[in-house]
C-alpha cells in the first residue's frame, strides 16, 4: 500500500511538471507566433535611419527606439537608488540589528513586496502632487518620479536576497576572518560578502528585471505615448511596457497588435538577456573567489 501511494505521489509530481512545461510552451510559442512578422527593424526605428536614431540626430516617430531608450533610463536611475539604500540596509539587519528589528524590518520588506504595484504609482503620484503644489511648481511626473517609485518597488527584493545570504553563511566560514584577528567590519567585506556575492548579484538582476517589466508604477508617475527621447531626468519619456499597453489597447488593425506582440518579445528578450548575463557573471564569480560551485 505504501509503495502505490508513493508512485501515485511521484506520478502527480511528474503530470504536475509536464501540465506546467506544456503551459509555458503554449505561452512563448503563442507570443513569438505573434510578434516575429512584426518585429523587425522598421518596428524599432520605423522610417528613420537606424544610424541617424543612435546618434541623436533623428527623432523616431513610430518606432519603439524611443521605448527602448527610455526603459533602459528608468530603470537605470532606479537600481541607482535603490541599490545602496537596499544593500546597506541588509547588511544592518544581516548583521547588526537585534533581533526586534530584524523582525520588523523583515515583516515590513514582506508587506511591501506583496503590496500590488499600482499603489506604489498611486503614491509616488500622491507625493509628486503634495510637492508641486507646496515646494516645487515645476515638477511634475517624469522620469525621476518613475525611477523613484520603481526603487521603492524593487529595494525589499535586494533587502530580501541580501539579508537570506549572509544568515545562511556557515558559521565555520562567517567566523574564519574574526578568528585571524580580523574586525568584524573586515570579516564582512573581505570574507562574507564575496561568499555570497553570487546570490547577491542574483537578487541585483532579479530587481532589475522586476523594474523593467513594470506598468503600472511608470504609467502613473510619467510614461506617456510619443514623448521621444528625454533630455533630462524631469520630463516625462517613453517605456516598452507601456508602448506594450497602449498599443494594445487602442489598436485599430491587426499590424499594430502585432506590433506589440513584436515589444514583447523583444522585452522577453531584455529578461532573458538580464538572466543569462546573471548565470554568466556568477560563473565567472565563483571561479575567482573559489568560494563557489
Amino acid at each position: 500500500m505504501h509503495k502505490i501511494f508513493q508512485k501515485i505521489i511521484i506520478f502527480l509530481f511528474y503530470f504536475f511538471a509536464f501540465v506546467a512545461f506544456i503551459a509555458l510552451s503554449v505561452f512563448f510559442i503563442f507570443i513569438f507566433y505573434k510578434g516575429v512578422n512584426a518585429f523587425s527593424i522598421k518596428l524599432i526605428f520605423d522610417d528613420t535611419p537606424p544610424l541617424d536614431a543612435l546618434m541623436l540626430q533623428a527623432r523616431v516617430f513610430n518606432g519603439i527606439f524611443n521605448a527602448i531608450v527610455g526603459s533602459f533610463f528608468v530603470v537605470f536611475v532606479s537600481i541607482i537608488l535603490a541599490l545602496p539604500l537596499g544593500f546597506l540596509s541588509s547588511i544592518y539587519v544581516a548583521c547588526y540589528a537585534s533581533k526586534n528589528v530584524r523582525f520588523w524590518m523583515g515583516f515590513l520588506c514582506e508587506l511591501l513586496s506583496s503590496m500590488p504595484s499600482i499603489v506604489i504609482g498611486l503614491f509616488g503620484l500622491s507625493v509628486t502632487i503634495f510637492l508641486h503644489k507646496n515646494f516645487f511648481a515645476e515638477l511634475y511626473p517624469s522620469l525621476l518620479i518613475s525611477a523613484c517609485s520603481l526603487a521603492i518597488l524593487v529595494i525589499p527584493y535586494i533587502i530580501k536576497m541580501t539579508e537570506s545570504s549572509l544568515c545562511q553563511i556557515p558559521f565555520s566560514i562567517k567566523n574564519v576572518g574574526l578568528n585571524l584577528g580580523a574586525s568584524k567590519t573586515q570579516n564582512l567585506f573581505f570574507v562574507q560578502l564575496p561568499y555570497v556575492s553570487k546570490e547577491i548579484l542574483g537578487g541585483i538582476i532579479l530587481a532589475t528585471g522586476r523594474a523593467v517589466e513594470d506598468t503600472a508604477v511608470i504609467m502613473m508617475t510619467g510614461a506617456v505615448a510619443m514623448a521621444g527621447i528625454p533630455s533630462s531626468i524631469f520630463q516625462k519619456y517613453e517605456a516598452l511596457p507601456f508602448f506594450i499597453y497602449h498599443i494594445s489597447s487602442e489598436y485599430s488593425s491587426k499590424e499594430q497588435i502585432n506590433q506589440g506582440f513584436g515589444a514583447a518579445i523583444l522585452l522577453l528578450g531584455v529578461s532573458l538577456f538580464l538572466f543569462a548575463t546573471a548565470f554568466a557573471l556568477r560563473k565567472i564569480i565563483s571561479k575567482r573567489s573559489g568560494f563557489g560551485i
